[in-house]
């Protein structure tokens, strides 16, 4: 089938072209500039076969959609407007390919929606539903956010509560990445909370930078959300508008801080096959109880809760096509109402196997164990991220399953 365009007087082809690479929609017009401008359709097919020891008290066998890589498609698109100047897009949806559903609370677009300029000498801005600066500079050193079960979140830290993970989209965001210059970069965030009259409320701003030279990559990032329930916890679009979008007991009764500040470090370094990477945050939720939450009355009204989360791990490439990966994580909460903090130690481990470069297999588990009391002041239950919490202090996820991208 043939379309055509008319824009200036002159026609634009359109063409459309499926391969075993994927499949690309093209668009260009010959005009004064000779600029040329694309649109890409990509995604991610991912299932496999889901066990836990103890969810909710029992064990659980479940297949699952989106585990090594959240399962989703999308189009982006740029086009040349010359000078070394582009326009770019993405629009990106998740799915649950166990069921056909909408994920993030069923957006259609809900991973990512925004469109920028992006300047060799300049930078790139963009403006929409985005990832946080902090996972982007950060969350790549931690096993959750790069290999260890990222779709599912399971391999992140509890709640992830850090967004190391990158699970929480930033609406009405703006955001600047500069050019790197010698092996740094940095980055700027800011989203507006859209509430009338109040340019604070549940709004959202953080600020990265990077360094990467040969085998040594650098990250530190730093974030401040504003009522956290519903600036970062709450951006999907089933989220409530009134009530705690906190879920699991790690968080959950902190659903009323007056804001959530999170600041992190990470760092890798390769020698051969081998790529060694360690990460820490500090998160503090503030001021509970400064927001209104239904049904959330805080034990430590106008106090403060903090984690400090520190992690190491390696990844080793045994072939080029088969990746062995470890790692360990540690986190500390603080005390609340004359109680001793949760602790929760945590071991990712993983196989992957290419059989190309779109289509891998692979095999991961999740242990944790917790202690002490969490933040609904109850003795602590391991609850590995998204997933049903345990009846006990101990628990175990394990995943075998396929991906494959277009």
């Amino acid at each position: 089938m043939k379309s055509t365009l008319i824009e200036n007087g002159k026609s634009l082809a359109l063409v459309a072209s499926l391969s075993a690479v994927g499949m690309t929609m093209a668009f260009g017009y010959a005009g004064p500039a000779a600029a040329q401008s694309s649109v890409t359709l990509f995604g991610v097919a991912d299932e496999g076969l889901t066990f836990s020891t103890n969810a909710g008290g029992k064990r659980q066998y479940a297949l699952t959609s989106g585990n090594e890589g959240q399962s989703r498609w999308g189009l982006k698109g740029t086009e040349d407007l010359g000078g070394g100047l582009s326009t770019i897009f993405t629009i990106e949806g998740g799915f649950n390919g166990s069921n056909g559903t909408s994920t993030q609370g069923g957006a259609l677009f809900g991973r990512q929606a925004f469109v920028g300029l992006s300047s060799n000498n300049l930078g790139t801005l963009t403006l929409g539903r985005q990832y946080a600066i902090t996972y982007e500079y950060v969350g790549i050193f931690t096993a959750g956010g790069s290999w260890a079960l990222t779709g599912a979140g399971y391999g992140a830290h509890p709640a992830d509560l850090d967004d190391m993970d990158g699970s929480q989209r930033i609406n009405n965001a703006v955001k600047y990445k500069s050019p790197t210059f010698m092996g740094f970069n940095f980055g700027a965030m800011y989203s507006f909370g859209g509430v009338a009259g109040d340019v604070s409320r549940n709004s959202y701003y953080s600020a990265a930078v990077s360094y990467a030279n040969g085998p040594v990559s650098l990250g530190a990032a730093y974030s401040m959300a504003r009522n956290p329930n519903y600036s970062v916890f709450g951006t999907n679009a089933s989220a409530s508008t009134t009530a705690s979008n906190m879920s699991g007991p790690v968080i959950s009764g902190l659903a009323g801080a007056g804001s959530l500040e999170t600041a992190g470090v990470g760092g890798s370094y390769q020698i051969g096959p081998a790529t060694l990477a360690a990460a820490y945050t500090h998160s503090s939720f503030n001021s509970l109880g400064a927001t209104a939450v239904t049904g959330i009355n805080s034990a430590a009204l106008g106090k403060t809760a903090v984690f400090n989360i520190g992690e190491v791990s390696v990844r080793y490439l045994l072939t080029p096509a088969l990746m062995l990966g470890a790692a360990y994580e540690y986190t500390a909460a603080g005390g609340l109402a004359g109680r001793d903090g949760a602790r929760y130690n945590q071991v990712d481990l993983g196989v992957d196997y290419y059989f190309s470069k779109r289509t891998d297999v692979y095999a991961m588990a999740v242990y944790q164990m917790a202690s002490g009391y969490d933040s609904t002041g109850k003795k602590a239950v391991a609850v590995i991220a998204y997933s049903t919490p345990s009846t006990s202090n101990r628990q175990l996820i394990s995943v075998v399953g396929v991906r494959h991208r277009f």
